[in-house]
């Protein structure tokens, strides 16, 4: 198995993470504690998922924590839809994430085949 780190997945999820902490810091100073604390802790979860289930080096612990990325990348896009919906989201900042988001989830479900 390859580092962590040099997985495309990885590193497009880290840029993931620094895009929606720098895009949350303009929500409402009120959503601290709710929605921006939800939405970055869900973002955080998908590389640091990748990275632990990688660094197990048992190929059923590593689907395990590739399952548990891919689940916090739905927890992501929800919330960017209720982001959105709350207006805290530009349209063009909304899609832009949507797709990436969901690139994310069909890059670590690619993943998980290739490694079943």
């Amino acid at each position: 198995m390859a580092n962590f780190k040099e997985l495309l997945v990885w590193q497009k999820s880290i840029n993931f993470v620094t895009e929606i902490y720098e895009l949350t810091n303009n929500f409402p100073k009120n959503e601290m504690y709710g929605l921006i604390s939800e939405i970055r802790r869900a973002s955080i979860s998908i590389p640091s998922n990748i990275a632990e289930g990688n660094s197990r080096r048992s190929v059923a612990d590593y689907l395990q924590f590739l399952k548990i990325a891919r689940g916090s990348c739905a927890e992501v896009e929800t919330q960017l839809i209720i982001a959105q919906n709350l207006k805290f989201l530009s349209e063009e900042h909304y899609l832009k994430l949507n797709q990436d988001i969901i690139e994310i989830s069909k890059m670590l479900n690619g993943l998980i085949n290739s490694l079943k």
